[in-house]
């Protein structure tokens, strides 16, 4: 029998459909960064206008690991590349180029998979001068121009365009850039995305960034998300990771979380490579990064920005991701990192780095409609026609970040301040990381590490249902023979907490009381029982207690009301 042509096997698919889809689209994906963009864009096709979208994975790329499982895990439609070269399409949207798409059956357009195109990558261009994306190589075959269309984010880039590949010039068009766009339609929901994070109680966000190669930030500085983490105040600060997807694809998941165990027992965050990072990025108050779209994107919010690694080594020197390197200070990782961040925010103004983000970032808020505006006119042929409505971009979805249980063990330090009130600084202790006390240990009821356990000052019980009685509990800690604990504490409820002081044996119930208009306060059995040892350590005394103590924690402060036992 012989074989029917291919718009008749189309006609016959379709008597399957329970809803007509007469334009088949492909989307193609490299590596995972091209994917989760390409998931953006593919959104802007519209269902309801007919539309069939599948997608494949375009092999050879080093860093393609896991993309199949991407697709399937989002209920997309996944063929093999075999099967896509072997069928037809209306068209075919790529965020990354490469010369094999020419094997496709399908008008082809390409956009960039990050903040514009930037990257250095001979490998991929044959060319030490051409970002990739905008290589001769990767263009062209035989002289012919592959893409039917290529998106740019800015008109500047269609200049560079011209030096690298003119031939490719006259289907360049300026789509702006989607990404961007929700991003900045995220804005509103800052507070959210914070509350996801665990960053409440007057914290503030320090999100570390790092692109992939050696010259990242990552690359040139393994352990600072460590360094970062323990150095920062825990109570005041909180510190998430982005790291770019090409990481993740090229050393494992395993691998990856098995370098970072140490800092996310100190309670650094790590965002997944497919989402999180822009909503992390909108929660942040600064942003330690590189040469990184993530990096830029944080620029064009107007973050607080230092730069641990500036990749000027594999970028494009006219890039406005160049300049924005150029211009951006430095995060010294051997210097205090606390100081540099306070003095960077001192510093900040919005404007810094504007003439960079105006030169990447164009069409703003128009991003959705140009998209479209390149991609329906290849599908007019199946009678599906531009939509007449603006398509406003979707909010970034909430973060979900990976964590470990967080710190168990804290290195204290405290003062009572003349109006009576106690400031407390808590940093993160991580085992064969910390060298010398600032002050005095206090530990969580969950370390196991036995010499901090045996030389700490406070010990506190976490856990509310436990099998032992809160004052059973206390007790036998602080009596036990090889105790030197000052305070012992035990969690009663999320604003209640029994406290058992070694002077004069004295039992103490805390609440923080609900100021009014205020929400419900959170008491942390650990912080509070440094509190009360910063107090006693300051030659005051136990009964003293009986009046209330104000615990500050940076601009944080909650006060305690304290009763002794009948």
């Amino acid at each position: 029998m012989p074989l029917l042509p291919r718009r008749h096997k189309r006609r016959q698919w379709s008597r399957w459909n329970t809803v007509e889809e007469d334009a088949q689209v492909l989307g193609v994906a490299r590596t995972l960064t091209s994917a989760t963009r390409l998931m953006d864009v593919m959104r802007l096709l519209r269902p309801e206008d007919g539309i069939s979208v599948s997608f494949t994975v375009n092999p050879g790329s080093v860093f393609a690991d896991g993309l199949e499982d991407y697709f399937t895990g989002l209920g997309a439609s996944v063929l093999s590349w075999r099967e896509a070269r072997r069928r037809s399409f209306d068209l075919a949207v790529a965020c990354a180029v490469h010369p094999s798409m020419r094997r496709l059956d399908a008008p082809l357009v390409v956009m960039p998979h990050g903040a514009g195109y930037n990257r250095l990558v001979t490998e991929s261009t044959g060319d030490a001068a051409a970002p990739a994306g905008l290589s001769r190589r990767e263009l062209t075959r035989w002289g012919r121009v592959l893409p039917a269309a290529i998106g740019v984010s800015h008109e500047d880039q269609i200049a560079r365009l011209a030096r690298t590949c003119p031939q490719a010039v006259p289907v360049a068009r300026l789509i702006g850039d989607y990404c961007w766009d929700r991003i900045e339609q995220s804005v509103p929901r800052r507070d959210l995305y914070r509350s996801k994070l665990g960053v409440g109680h007057g914290r503030r966000l320090v999100v570390i960034n790092s692109t992939w190669s050696a010259h990242s930030l990552l690359g040139r500085c393994p352990d600072l998300p460590l360094k970062l983490v323990t150095a920062l105040p825990a109570d005041e600060f909180a510190v998430a990771l982005v790291l770019h997807p090409n990481v993740w694809a090229r050393h494992s998941r395993d691998r990856v979380h098995l370098r970072l165990a140490a800092a996310m027992d100190a309670g650094l965050l790590v965002l997944p490579p497919e989402e999180g990072w822009r909503a992390a990025v909108i929660a942040s108050d600064w942003v330690v990064g590189d040469h990184g779209s993530t990096t830029f994107y944080s620029a064009a919010l107007h973050r607080v920005l230092l730069l641990a690694a500036t990749g000027l080594d594999e970028l494009d020197p006219a890039s406005p991701t160049a300049a924005l390197s150029r211009a951006a200070p430095r995060l010294d990782p051997d210097g205090d990192l606390l100081e540099q961040l306070l003095t960077a925010a001192e510093k900040h103004t919005p404007e810094d780095f504007q003439d960079p983000v105006d030169r990447q970032l164009a069409a703003r808020g128009e991003a959705g409609r140009r998209h479209q505006e390149v991609m329906y006119p290849f599908l007019g042929h199946r009678n599906v026609t531009l939509p007449r409505h603006h398509p406003g971009p979707d909010p970034v979805p909430e973060p979900s970040p990976e964590r470990h249980l967080g710190p168990t063990t804290f290195d204290v330090t405290g003062t009572v301040l003349p109006d009576d009130s106690v400031a407390v600084r808590r940093w993160p202790v991580v085992a064969h990381h910390h060298e010398e006390a600032r002050g005095f240990y206090a530990v969580s009821d969950q370390e196991t590490h036995e010499i901090w356990r045996a030389t700490a000052a406070v010990l506190a019980r976490t856990v509310i249902d436990a099998e032992l009685g809160p004052e059973d509990w206390l007790r036998h800690h602080i009596q036990h023979p090889n105790s030197g604990l000052d305070v012992a504490v035990t969690a009663l409820a999320d604003d209640r907490c029994l406290l058992l002081l070694r002077r004069g044996d004295l039992l103490l119930e805390a609440h923080a009381p609900r100021p009014f208009g205020s929400p419900r306060p959170q008491l942390d059995p650990l912080l509070l029982g440094a509190a009360v040892t910063v107090w006693l350590n300051a030659a005051r005394t136990a009964e003293e207690l009986s009046r209330g103590l104000l615990i500050r924690t940076g601009t944080r402060a909650t006060r305690v009301a304290f009763t002794a036992q009948p």
